[in-house]
């Protein structure tokens, strides 16, 4: 630690891990601080570009001295300042608050940078939130993306993660007015306090926006003790700058291994994944407490983290996008947004769809759809590292499906079929928040298909449904070749929770 002698690194303990970026990526070492968890330690080695060991310290040593370097050839940063920025930027990661996106960890200049603050790192232990720590952090996150563009970006992606965690610990349903209007006066919060930062440095290096004349008024009152001031007095701060460096400071982005290096459990605006979550083993998939359960009396578990639906995604994006720059990313994996009722014209054929993606079993996969008029017409599967044979037999299973469903199958006839069918790839399911695992690939994209167009959840496979040892026949191992079939255990019946 002798390089960092002076600052928040030194006598700070780390701990060394040997693990890779994901589970068919090969094993580095990886140096973090001792009380992070093995979590963080994946995220860092997907965040460090190359193959090598992968220091912390080091890492983030990179990218502040990258910053400040093009900041002060650009003139955005003094040498006065230098040294107070720096130490401010470390102290977010290392209190994890915040951190930047991960194009600034792998160095690309090039690529739009982006600066997110997790905001239940921002609850104090004896209740509330520390609005002033919030408020500094917005400062702190402009002055580094301002920095690291070389003061040329007009638009800047100040961001935020894990706003459930946060209306958990703050005692807050998900799917409630009150949790509503915290969020939109967070936004407010934050927004004010980035535009009037970029309102001083418009002071020192010349103006090229205007300050906005209307605002969207923040909710006059929050259960959080002087959220409301403290939004308010943010706003009335960015009116009263003579003018903006930047035309857009606020906006959200979806997440990447940062989220996870600060520990934010879920992106933006999505709500809670639940009490638990499925984590794979030396002994097999088991159920552990997310960090929002941890931070909550048992009592209240099951309330706060209750499962949030559609509706209740679109109330809180409602609350909240008058204060953001961009409206919110879809989350990954959650059911398309409702569309806007047209007159029938039966010559013209309105197509969309989406492509989702996840990780099941540690194996990549995606799954694309395609709707017309509002009904599922054709599905397609890419895997990234099965075998010629098994992507091929994938493929034209969809095929088929794709046809049946454009010969007027119903879904519903699929879906009994083919959900909970057990064949590897098998397991913990990551990117899609409403299925935790799943017992084959066809499992989890027929439940997910049901979830997007059928209006309900299928009820979860048990952990040891998904565990290795649970597929014991040859017939559900992975990969499967051509004719080797799996033995489909189907349940009959199935009824769609709402």
């Amino acid at each position: 630690m002798a390089r960092y002698n002076g600052t928040l690194w030194e006598g700070l303990a780390l701990r060394r891990l040997r693990l890779g970026a994901d589970p068919d990526a090969p094993p580095r070492p990886v140096a973090l601080p001792a009380a992070w968890e093995e979590e963080a330690a994946t995220a860092l080695a997907a965040l460090a570009p190359g193959e090598g060991p992968v220091s912390l310290p080091r890492l983030v040593e990179a990218w502040i001295a990258k910053a400040l370097a093009r900041g002060r050839k650009a003139g955005v940063v003094g040498e006065a300042e230098a040294s107070r920025l720096a130490e401010g930027w470390r102290a977010l990661l290392l209190t994890r608050r915040g951190a930047p996106g991960t194009e600034v960890w792998r160095g690309d200049t090039k690529a739009e940078a982006r600066f997110v603050l997790s905001l239940p790192a921002f609850l104090e232990p004896e209740g509330g939130l520390d609005l002033e720590g919030l408020a500094e952090a917005a400062r702190l996150g402009m002055r580094f993306l301002d920095a690291w563009s070389g003061g040329r970006s007009t638009k800047l992606r100040l961001g935020f993660a894990d706003l459930a965690g946060l209306l958990a610990g703050l005692n807050l349903p998900y799917d409630s007015e009150a949790a509503r209007d915290t969020a939109a006066a967070l936004a407010a919060l934050l927004r004010g306090a980035a535009e009037a930062e970029s309102g001083a440095m418009a002071a020192h290096l010349g103006a090229r926006e205007p300050v906005a004349l209307l605002w969207p008024e923040p909710p006059a009152v929050t259960p959080v003790p002087g959220l409301a001031a403290a939004a308010r007095t943010a706003l009335d701060a960015a009116a009263a700058s003579p003018g903006l460096r930047h035309g857009g400071v606020l906006a959200l982005s979806p997440a990447d291994a940062v989220e996870a290096l600060l520990g934010a459990e879920v992106a933006g605006l999505a709500p809670a994944p639940g009490a638990t979550r499925a984590v794979s083993t030396e002994s097999g998939v088991v159920e552990v407490p997310t960090r929002a359960a941890r931070r909550l009396p048992e009592s209240r578990v099951a309330v706060l983290l209750a499962p949030a639906g559609p509706g209740a995604r679109r109330l809180m994006a409602d609350a909240v996008t008058p204060f953001l720059c961009a409206a919110p990313p879809q989350p990954v994996a959650a059911p398309a947004a409702p569309r806007p009722a047209v007159a029938p014209r039966p010559a013209l054929r309105r197509q969309s769809g989406q492509v989702l993606h996840v990780t099941i079993g540690g194996h990549r996969v995606a799954l694309r759809t395609t709707e017309e008029n509002g009904q599922l017409r054709e599905i397609a599967f890419s895997l990234a590292k099965e075998g010629a044979a098994y992507r091929s037999l994938m493929d034209h299973f969809a095929q088929a499906v794709s046809t049946g469903l454009q010969r007027g199958v119903p879904l519903s006839d699929y879906v009994e079929q083919f959900a909970y069918t057990r064949f590897g790839p098998a397991g913990v399911v990551e990117g899609d928040p409403d299925i935790p695992r799943a017992t084959s690939v066809l499992d989890w994209a027929f439940r997910r298909l049901a979830l997007d167009h059928l209006g309900g959840a299928l009820p979860q496979p048990e952990a040891e449904d998904v565990a290795p040892g649970s597929m014991a026949r040859p017939a559900e191992q992975a990969p499967l070749l051509p004719l080797d079939l799996p033995v489909a255990e189907r349940r009959r019946n199935l009824k769609l929770v709402g």
